[in-house]
């Protein structure tokens, strides 16, 4: 579900009344069930009997099996994976409608949220013993925890909740965020920056809207100047503990696992799956939408191009088992040398 403390929602609304809006009369049509009235946008897991939710791709068969969302738009291949309380809209171009169904209930007019003067919202809640330092800017609906100290020039969005004894550094900006206690976020640290989604890729490049949220539980660290996107629908998540370095790119939807280390000039693509005590070392990269298993050890310069069970060892790019890299880099330096024996 879209959390409405940062993005407006313009519904309730009739399905029909939204598809004659953006120019979609024609998909009523392909529509197995009487108009749906639209209370939220949700993933599929996630979503309840008022939800519209997403499934354009074969990936995702297994969670549209499960759905619980009023109504599902689908590609023409999924439409039989659709439970039997569940309406559905089949067509062409599922991504497309999605998108524009989104930009109307969620106008993009109400989504830059750093700026935007929210008069539905309460004035900021600060508690005690709150530090600010010059020039800080904090949006209407923000909270903010005791003893939390935070630095000059730093901007604190609209809705943006902030837990007790946190460090955030000056030239900061955080939106559409909600982040534990104890979190330390160094200088020039960007939080809840929208993600990087595209249809239509090098032709159009239409922006899919991207409407979550980053969730920092308690402990993480941050370092200077990195980056990390909200969630297209649902939620980037840094588990508790988790030490991130300098420079570091964190894309949208990627959730990572519990005291994890990820160091310096690191991109993770978006819907990277991290799990606990994962360590990363500098210059790593995901190719985005894989799951690296716990206990795992990304050695630096790897790109991770694929699923990695608990405890893997890697190295190299495209990445691999660590004794195979060095069996290889063995081998060719053995051929690079030539036969001796003449």
């Amino acid at each position: 579900m879209v959390d409405t403390r940062f993005h407006r929602f313009a519904g309730p609304a009739k399905l029909s009344a939204i598809l004659a809006a953006t120019g979609w009369s024609d998909a009523l049509v392909s529509l197995n069930g009487e108009d749906f009235e639209i209370h939220g946008v949700a993933e599929l897991d996630l979503a309840a009997p008022g939800d519209l939710a997403l499934a354009a791709h074969l990936n995702y068969v297994e969670e549209l099996r499960s759905t619980s969302a009023g109504l599902v738009i689908v590609a023409a291949g999924l439409a039989d994976a659709v439970p039997a309380q569940t309406q559905t809209l089949v067509v062409e171009r599922p991504h497309q409608l999605f998108a524009d169904i989104l930009d109307f209930l969620y106008p993009d007019s109400t989504r830059s949220v750093i700026a935007a003067q929210r008069n539905d919202l309460e004035p900021p809640l600060l508690e005690r013993d709150v530090v600010l330092g010059s020039n800080v800017v904090i949006g209407p609906g923000v909270e903010i925890g005791r003893e939390t100290i935070i630095g000059p020039n730093t901007v604190i969005g609209a809705g943006v909740t902030i837990g007790r004894n946190c460090i955030i550094a000056a030239n900061t900006t955080i939106d559409c965020t909600h982040i534990g206690n104890g979190v330390t976020i160094h200088s020039g640290v960007r939080i809840g920056t929208e993600g990087f989604g595209w249809l239509d890729h090098g032709q159009t490049n239409r922006k899919i809207p991207q409407l979550g949220r980053v969730i920092v539980q308690d402990r993480v660290e941050i370092g200077a100047n990195s980056t990390i996107d909200r969630g297209a629908l649902g939620d980037t998540v840094l588990g508790e503990g988790t030490k991130i370095d300098n420079l570091v790119q964190i894309g949208h939807n990627c959730r990572i696992g519990r005291n994890c280390l990820i160091a310096a000039m690191s991109g993770l693509s978006g819907s990277t799956i991290i799990g606990d005590g994962v360590l990363m070392g500098g210059g790593t990269g995901t190719s985005g939408h894989l799951t690296i298993g716990a206990g795992s050890v990304v050695h630096g310069r790897a790109a991770v191009t694929k699923n990695w069970p608990p405890g893997s060892k890697l190295a190299g790019a495209p990445a691999q088992d660590i004794r195979d890299f060095w069996r290889e880099i063995a081998v060719m330096r053995k051929l690079s040398k030539g036969d001796k024996r003449q």
